[in-house]
């Protein structure tokens, strides 16, 4: 007796099926989470035709140029080879992540940067709390860098280096989302700069560091959108003035953009700004759906210089691999977010491609 496999079945008249990305975004695995991981992209990434993998790295490497800064149990450079290895034989791409300028610090935790290099800290007179609350006096959502200090771009480029290089990427994702600190009053450095052009310096020194070895800079966008003239608020958009530097920032970016309650349109904007996009849903499928259709719509009736700036979509997980893999194949349920998980938001948009066969 055998199992004759035929061709898998993926028609290419299926919706999203032309999107040059169909991304994941996840917590790079620990490495005791490393072995169930590989077999996830295997067996559940590559078979839904996901084609981009970012991967949210800060400190959880080995790093040879900053071993200082490595998380206590952190990934080594083989752990890194199998992910690369199994993404390689799918056609995955890896894009790595560190949160560069914003999310310095979480909760009431200090990140590894600010905790090591302390002068780097953009506001070091707010003292983290032993426990964390918001709002808060301080306005503390998570510390930012000083983009000014002299000596803050050496450090993390050697860090970007070092993992664009492990992960064999032409692409490198900055985060340099819900950036609240910046530009302040009290800062010798930054003080009474134009918060847009900080920004839009920042997200430029690093694009420019980042060609210079071919290398693409992906960013999320909610600080490029008026929170108050569109209503979107501080979280999804920009409450302190940095939303102009969408005019001020290279239009070679790769804008990720994100919309977890409502699927707002705002792709159309970074696609008229002449910004490629992708739009990013989280744990509720009712909205990713949407956003999915949005998509599809989008580059159907577009012009074709417009067509080709709406990138796709990448669903993002914000946990670890452990602790969304857990939920993935039912191990612990989520009580409380029942239906709206990002697992279930996950298969609802990709479509796992069949196997036919006979025997």
């Amino acid at each position: 007796m055998c199992l004759c496999l035929s061709a898998s079945v993926w028609s290419q008249d299926k919706p999203g099926a032309d999107f040059p990305i169909r991304g994941f975004c996840i917590g790079a695995p620990k490495p005791d989470e490393l072995d169930a991981f590989v077999k996830f992209i295997d067996e559940e990434l590559a078979t839904r035709k996901i084609n981009t993998l970012i991967l949210r790295i800060d400190y959880n490497y080995q790093y040879k140029s900053h071993p200082e800064l490595r998380d206590s149990i952190a990934l080594s450079r083989g752990d890194v080879n199998k992910i690369l290895k199994t993404c390689k034989k799918h056609g995955i791409d890896i894009i790595p992540q560190i949160n560069l300028l914003g999310h310095q610090s979480w909760a009431n935790r200090t990140g590894g940067l600010l905790r090591v290099y302390p002068q780097f800290d953009e506001t070091p007179w707010v003292v983290m709390p032993e426990k964390y609350v918001w709002p808060n006096d301080d306005g503390l959502y998570c510390k930012s860098y000083c983009p000014l200090h002299p000596e803050v771009h050496k450090v993390v480029f050697e860090l970007v280096d070092e993992i664009c290089d492990a992960f064999e990427s032409t692409a490198f994702h900055a985060g340099m989302d819900e950036v609240f600190y910046l530009g302040e009053r009290k800062c010798p450095r930054c003080s009474g700069y134009d918060k847009a052009e900080l920004f839009a310096n920042e997200v430029r020194k690093i694009r420019d560091h980042l060609a210079e070895k071919n290398r693409r800079l992906w960013i999320w966008g909610d600080r490029l959108i008026d929170g108050k003239v569109t209503g979107m608020g501080m979280w999804e958009a920009s409450m302190n003035n940095t939303a102009r530097a969408i005019d001020l920032i290279p239009k070679d970016v790769l804008i990720c953009d994100w919309h977890y309650e409502r699927p707002d349109k705002t792709a159309v904007y970074f696609a008229m700004k002449g910004l490629d996009v992708v739009t990013c849903p989280w744990r509720k499928p009712a909205v990713g759906q949407v956003q999915f259709k949005d998509m599809v719509n989008f580059r159907e009736t577009s012009t074709p210089v417009m067509k080709d700036r709406y990138k796709g979509i990448v669903q993002t997980v914000w946990s670890g691999a452990g602790q969304f893999m857990d939920g993935f194949y039912g191990n612990k349920k989520d009580e409380k977010g029942g239906d709206n998980t990002p697992w279930n938001s996950f298969t609802t948009l990709f479509e796992k491609e069949i196997v036919t066969g006979s025997r």
